[in-house]
C-alpha cells in the first residue's frame, strides 16, 4: 500500500511539478526549519541550478567536474573544502546546505550567483578556465564573509548543523513561551 501511495504521489508530481516543491516545503517545516530559512533554501536551490546550467553551457561535465568546481567555490568563500566544512558540522552523507545557517546560505548563494554572472561575462570554456572563475566568484563572497566577521566579531561559519540549529530555534520558542506565561501570571 505504501509503495502504491508513493508511486501515485510521484506520478502526480510528474503531472504537476509544483507538488514536488510543496512536499519539500512540508518536509523542511516538519524538520523544524523556520519559514525564513526555508525561503532562503529555495532561493539557493535556484541559484545552484542557474550555476550548473552555465557550467554545462561552458563545457563542464556533470558529476566529478561539478564537484571540483563546487569545491573551488566553497574553498574561496568559506576558507575550507566542502569535505572539511561537512566534517566541521559533523556530517557524513547529509546535505551541507541543509545544515547551514541563514547567513551561511546567503554567502554560499552569493558565491554561486557571482560565479554564474562571471561565467556569463567571462565565457570560460572547460574545467580549468571555469576553476579560475569559480575561485573568483567564491572569493567575492569570501570577502563579504570576512567583512561580516570583522564587524560582528563572530565567525559566520560554525559547527552547528541542522539538529543543533533546530534545537536552538526550539529552545528560543520555548523560552519565549515561558516568558509569556510568566508575564501573564
Amino acid at each position: 500500500m505504501w509503495l502504491a501511495e508513493v508511486g501515485r504521489e510521484r506520478i502526480d508530481e510528474t503531472i504537476d511539478p509544483e507538488l514536488t516543491i510543496d512536499r519539500a516545503l512540508e518536509t523542511y517545516a516538519r524538520l523544524g526549519y523556520s519559514p525564513e530559512w526555508i525561503n532562503q533554501r529555495l532561493q539557493t536551490i535556484r541559484a545552484r541550478k542557474e550555476l550548473t546550467d552555465e557550467w554545462k553551457a561552458h563545457g563542464v561535465q556533470e558529476g566529478r567536474e561539478y564537484a571540483i568546481l563546487t569545491d573551488e567555490v566553497t574553498k574561496a568563500w568559506s576558507g575550507m573544502t566542502t569535505r572539511r566544512y561537512k566534517d566541521l558540522k559533523g556530517l557524513k552523507k547529509e546535505n551541507l546546505r541543509d545544515n547551514m545557517s541563514t547567513l551561511e546560505l546567503a554567502l554560499n548563494m552569493l558565491a554561486e550567483a557571482t560565479t554564474t554572472e562571471l561565467t556569463r561575462t567571462q565565457n570560460p570554456q572547460g574545467l580549468t578556465q571555469n576553476q579560475a572563475v569559480a575561485r573568483e566568484g567564491g572569493g567575492i563572497a569570501g570577502n563579504a564573509r570576512k567583512e561580516i566577521e570583522a564587524r560582528t566579531g563572530q565567525p559566520v561559519i560554525t559547527s552547528k548543523n541542522a539538529a543543533k540549529l533546530n534545537s536552538l530555534v526550539t529552545n528560543l520558542i520555548e523560552d519565549m513561551a515561558d516568558r509569556t506565561e510568566k508575564d501573564d501570571e
